[in-house]
């Protein structure tokens, strides 16, 4: 077992990627030396740096490091005036503020140079905000972050809150060796860093030891492994990056160079809203998660190999960037790509690198290097660089243009399993598990796959399942974990979830320990006792990183719920509503639970602040209206239930629901009408169709009700439920 105290000066050795490494001190500050120092042994890597994005991530705002003129610019955008100004050498803007008036903040930091800067003030209770109005630095005007989002002042996403918060959001990626020290009862940050900006010890780790090691030995100084990521193979090289550059979860309270990304992180999987459904990028991935997908990355490219490591740029501007790997006379040809030499059309990272621009006007690439696909296009609606330059054609015409060029679509990638899948075609679960088995593919595709599984629950084979627990890939565990608790098997099953406590990966093992949370401890075997006390702190440990989000306390009173502490459930979910008031997930799960502990007053108005909130959202109507029944207030129930199939008139089971009360309040009638209008939409749900024989036989439609039973026998002819059912009427007198 590593330990890391921080008082010791020998603790920031290079450790072994396998070992188990459980301690969440921090730092201290006093252990970086600060990028000055670097230049003394490495100007070289210093002049690279110096200037670059890493540099400039963050700033003390004055004359020099502000862009924008800040000289009485009035902007105007979703209803807000913004005025940016500048008084005695200090820079402000007025703009709406928390309460919804206007006030003057004062400007203490820049964020980045290019193609954008936003502008950083400072709240009393250490809350440091980003400025929703950015200004972009290559057509120099001020722009709207989110000009089509009308953001109110009490939302989370609104700039003075949670959304754009540097503490939470920002600082850990911009800054060197930052502590949020975030106070989670009275929601304030006394946050501090050793360095303001992306300094050489961000991504190398703190110097004090290398610089003592390097003066005391002179021209005789050898490398003591101290500091990080030198030497390391393609994969540890990306693995460290990915800290900044990879869209992920908090694993434990503070980041130290010991251990890997999984030791600290999670990342986002492949799902949707996020990526395409064939893992192409649809919201802001951080590279990360697009570049594991490819065959570079298993083939041992790193960032490097494009990037200047020290100053961020590319090596090359054109093909030569992709030619240092594949053969020039046999790629970088018009024969290859079809276009005019020297175009911006023959450019390799144009058919193989689409982009999209996020934040307004920051275009980022897509890592994950695929082959032009409008074949899945036209199958699963997903992009294709085709008709993403040629704008004037459609998918069709692409694919047709495809096959005429280069042949048939080889099948052969993972989309091809992946996206059916997640968008629920059919088989698409047999062909998630067939993704998932096969170790060819990349793991975040697997892992993605196992994930996508709970969208059949249903149709799960749970001993299939189990076996991903052994598999080699932390982030196929880790899914697979995610997966078995969230469909409630973790407790039957918890003797194989059980040796993951152990798992040299400390995301692997938060997700164990969360998973087997309901099951008691004096069931845990005594040879797992200690570790799973163990993992209980470094869980803890997760649940202090995230308090700050909303998400966050959803798990800590998830957690909660598991152990059968409702009411320490239901004190973190009000509290997680002082930090997004108008979080209507946070406050469904809280109706719930007020249900449950028999506070209908609280549940009945939660369920109206949702409704008053998010009119039309027929879900509350409807999880409303089933608590109003069983609260012995039926009428008041149907008309809930009557709301909610208005605005989801497909959804089978509030029309199964509402014929149901309808039926035991005496309304055949209108019961019988519900179940044919819904029944005409999907012909082969057997509940509906069961629900509508039954009302028949008792109002006593003897024939209709055997019309309904013979069709519930055409669709399942072996029932023996049907069947007795059918027999029954069958006996009766016409």
């Amino acid at each position: 077992m590593v330990s890391c105290k921080p008082k010791q000066e020998n603790n920031y050795r290079k450790i072994d990627a396998s070992t188990i490494f459980t301690n969440t001190d921090s730092i201290p500050n006093k252990h970086y030396v600060g990028s000055k120092k670097c230049k003394e042994c490495h100007p070289n890597q210093f002049k690279d740096w110096e200037g670059s994005h890493h540099d400039k991530s963050m700033q003390k705002a004055n004359r020099l490091s502000i862009i924008a003129p800040f000289d009485g610019e009035v902007y105007k955008s979703q209803g807000v005036t913004s005025t940016f100004f500048n008084r005695e050498g200090k820079f402000y803007v007025n703009t709406e503020g928390r309460d919804g008036k206007n006030h003057d903040f004062e400007i203490l930091y820049t964020f980045g140079i290019s193609p954008l800067q936003q502008y950083i003030v400072l709240f009393p209770d250490g809350h440091y905000q980003c400025l929703r109005t950015a200004y972009d630095t290559q057509k120099n005007k001020w722009y709207d972050l989110y000009p089509d989002f009308k953001v109110i002042h009490q939302e989370w996403l609104h700039w003075s809150r949670g959304g754009l918060n540097w503490n939470s959001m920002c600082a850990d990626c911009h800054s060197t060796n930052v502590k949020k020290n975030y106070n989670e009862k009275e929601h304030l940050y006394k946050t501090n860093f050793a360095i303001l900006n992306v300094s050489c010890e961000a991504c190398h780790g703190p110097g004090k030891e290398h610089v003592n090691h390097a003066l005391k030995n002179g021209e005789n100084y050898k490398t003591d492994g101290s500091m990080q990521m030198i030497g390391v193979n393609s994969k540890a090289l990306v693995d460290a990056c990915a800290r900044c550059h990879a869209r992920r979860e908090n694993v434990t309270l503070n980041h130290t160079p010991q251990g890997t990304f999984l030791d600290h992180y999670f990342p986002q999987l492949i799902t949707q809203n996020i990526y395409h459904a064939d893992g192409q990028i649809l919201d802001e991935d951080y590279v990360y998660g697009s570049f594991i997908q490819s065959k570079m990355y298993h083939n041992g490219v790193s960032c490097k190999d494009c990037h200047n490591p020290h100053s961020n740029q590319l090596k090359y501007e054109d093909n030569r960037l992709c030619t240092q790997c594949h053969e020039e006379a046999t790629f970088n040809t018009k024969r290859h790509h079809k276009h005019q030499m020297g175009t911006t059309q023959a450019l390799c990272i144009n058919c193989h690198m689409p982009g999209k621009h996020y934040m307004g006007n920051d275009f980022r690439r897509d890592h994950s290097f695929r082959i032009p696909r409008p074949d899945l296009s036209l199958k699963y609606g997903t992009p294709n660089v085709c008709t993403g330059c040629h704008k004037d054609k459609e998918d069709q015409w692409a694919y047709e243009q495809f096959v005429k060029l280069y042949g048939v679509p080889k099948e052969n990638h993972f989309s091809d399993k992946l996206a059916p899948g997640i968008l629920g075609r059919v088989g698409g679960k047999d062909s998630l598990m067939m993704l998932a088995q096969d170790t060819i593919y990349p793991n975040i595709a697997r892992a993605s796959a196992v994930s996508s599984l709970r969208n059949y629950s249903e149709q799960i084979n749970i001993p299939k399942v189990l076996a991903f627990l052994q598999d080699k890939s932390p982030l196929v565990k880790a899914a697979t974990i995610d997966l078995v608790g969230d469909l409630n098997v973790a407790g039957k099953y918890y003797k194989t979830v059980l040796p993951l406590l152990k798992d040299p990966k400390r995301a692997v093992r938060v997700k164990a320990f969360f998973a087997l949370s309901g099951v008691s401890f004096s069931n845990i075997p005594e040879n797992y006792k200690g570790i799973y006390n163990n993992v209980k702190i470094e869980f803890a440990n997760q649940l202090k990183a995230t308090a700050e989000f909303t998400g966050g306390r959803m798990k800590r009173a998830e957690y909660y719920q598991k152990i059968g502490k409702k009411h320490k459930a239901i004190e973190t979910l009000e509290q997680a509503l002082t930090l997004d008031p108008i979080n209507n997930i946070v406050r469904t799960t809280l109706a719930n639970l007020y249900y449950q502990v028999k506070e209908y007053l609280k549940a009945e108005e939660a369920y109206k602040t949702i409704i008053e909130q998010e009119p039309g959202f027929g879900l509350t109507n409807y999880e409303y209206g089933l608590m109003l029944n069983e609260l012995g207030r039926p009428n008041e129930a149907i008309i809930q239930l009557q709301k909610a199939i208005l605005y989801m008139p497909n959804n089978d089971r509030i029309a199964y629901n509402l014929a149901l009360l309808y039926f035991k309040n005496q309304q055949e009638n209108n019961a019988i009408s519900i179940l044919k209008t819904q029944i005409n939409r999907n012909k082969n749900n057997t509940d509906l169709i069961y629900l509508m024989a039954y009302i028949h036989n008792e109002v006593d439609e003897i024939n209709l009700a055997k019309k309904y039973t013979k069709q519930l026998l055409e669709i399942a002819p072996n029932n023996p439920q049907y069947l007795k059912f059918y027999q029954i009427l069958d006996s009766k007198k016409r």
